[in-house]
């Protein structure tokens, strides 16, 4: 499948109530300190590999 053509397919996804949701999910989950302080430790050792 092209890139442009899988770029397309994600925004239209976004753009659906589903997508909507899930964004806005993901948006208040990223707030919450613990939940940032997890991301960083994910992508620590993500980086030591």
């Amino acid at each position: 499948m092209p890139m442009a053509g899988l770029l397309n397919r994600i925004k239209s996804f976004l753009r659906s109530p589903r997508g909507r949701q899930l964004s806005t999910k993901a948006r208040d989950l990223a707030r919450d300190p613990r939940n940032r302080e997890r991301a960083r430790q994910a992508a620590r050792r993500f980086r030591r590999r």
